[in-house]
């Protein structure tokens, strides 16, 4: 189950003091994309970097990575047993997520690393992330409804939650086209510790950084995927003013092309575990807010001359599923539901039955053939694709599904 509080956490670490500066970066949707680009960059420019995020994708250590690199798993489980028996012997009682968080942080001590970058897990304010000390730049992403039971059910109440990372004298970046009623509650707390914050804009990049906005022009890019880029060269300037005072940022912005974050708009191929050649798009999207994201990609990218899409979809138990799939599937769209299999290190993570799925999808007026398969992924995902028949191809509804669908191809190959 999920436990917010900073009393276990704190108990945890107080023998292992952090040795590292942090970047820390909360919200809703896009911190995991930030998070990738400034690991992606400060690496580029020599620091030694490490970064958190959760959940992992295939394995439960490759939400680490060291310099970009997924930490070693042996690494990663004698920490993790070191960690575990500090919890056990204490009485501690610490959460999944706080003992993946005390290794994580752990790990980037061993590993002498100078800059951390880390995600917060849930929320902000009680998350186990939030124990951070020396942190260089607070950076809050897009913000929408999501966990509401454990968050507050008003976009201020989470936005008041996920503001609870800024710290005294720690200045920060936030993505400026959240909601009015979120930005004026961000800049509420901002004003209270009287912190200098500064507001990115996807349509204003910034004018001391010439490549972000060459890089804007040149390229067809989502609005939220150039607001995570404004973000994070907003981060990475604020963090190398304080590391690195001397060095071109600048020089460091188109490395944000190279950036490699699975599971967000990912284009795979699915063969051996299928018989289709042509490219399947594979999105993690999970709430509204990163469904609606999702479906304009979609309909830019691949309903061209009026085609149809078959989708391959699964959604974690409690998820308000009528809005988050009514927004991305369409009148004469193929669907097949199915359900993750168990979460490593997440047991109380459970899958919707996909018989309630395929019942929501059919009630978009229009639609084609829906397909329940239960747990059966591969039987799922074969389906979808002798009825797309080389036609556009998405599996999407959860990181949980997605991360069972590399797995697969992972066992196929």
């Amino acid at each position: 189950m999920i436990e917010l509080g900073l009393n276990r956490i704190s108990r945890l670490v107080q023998q292992s003091p952090l040795s590292w500066k942090a970047i820390h970066i909360a919200g809703t949707n896009g911190k995991g994309s930030i998070s990738a680009y400034l690991s992606h960059l400060l690496t580029a420019g020599g620091v030694r970097c490490g970064r958190f995020t959760s959940p992992h994708l295939i394995d439960r250590w490759d939400c680490i990575t060291i310099g970009e690199r997924v930490v070693q798993e042996s690494l990663f489980r004698q920490i993790e047993e070191r960690v575990k028996q500090r919890d056990q012997s204490l009485g501690i009682g610490a959460s999944e997520f706080e003992l993946l968080t005390a290794t994580a942080f752990e790990i980037f001590n061993h590993e002498q690393v100078e800059v951390g970058v880390v995600e917060v897990g849930m929320g902000g304010r009680l998350d186990a992330t939030n124990i951070l000390n020396n942190v260089l730049v607070s950076v809050i992403a897009k913000i929408g409804l999501d966990h509401q039971a454990l968050l507050g059910d008003t976009i201020e109440a989470i936005a008041r939650e996920k503001a609870g990372i800024l710290k005294h004298a720690v200045p920060c970046v936030v993505d400026g086209t959240n909601s009015p009623e979120t930005i004026d509650t961000i800049k509420s707390r901002i004003a209270d510790l009287g912190l200098d914050a500064t507001f990115v804009y996807p349509d204003a990049p910034d004018s001391q950084l010439p490549s972000l906005g060459n890089l804007f022009k040149t390229l067809d890019l989502q609005t939220h995927q150039k607001a995570n880029m404004s973000g994070a060269a907003a981060a990475l300037k604020i963090a190398f003013s304080k590391i690195r005072p001397g060095i071109d940022v600048d020089a460091l912005i188109p490395q944000l092309l190279s950036t490699v974050w699975p599971g967000r708009l990912q284009s795979i191929v699915l063969e051996p575990l299928v018989s289709r050649k042509e490219p399947v798009l594979l999105d993690g999207a999970h709430n509204t807010q990163s469904a609606e994201v999702l479906g304009e990609y979609v309909d830019r990218k691949l309903r061209t001359s009026g085609k149809s899409v078959t989708w391959v979809i699964a959604a974690s138990h409690g998820k308000d599923i009528t809005p988050l799939f009514h927004s991305i599937i369409r009148p004469s769209d193929t669907v097949a539901t199915t359900e993750f299999g168990p979460v490593d290190g997440m047991p109380w993570v459970k899958a919707a039955d996909s018989e309630e799925l395929a019942s929501c999808v059919q009630s978009i007026q229009g639609i084609s053939q829906v397909q329940a398969f239960g747990k059966d992924i591969p039987r799922a995902i074969d389906w979808a694709s002798k009825q797309a028949d080389g036609a556009p191809l998405v599996i999407a509804g959860s990181l949980y599904l997605v991360s069972d669908v590399l797995r697969l191809l992972r066992e196929a190959k």
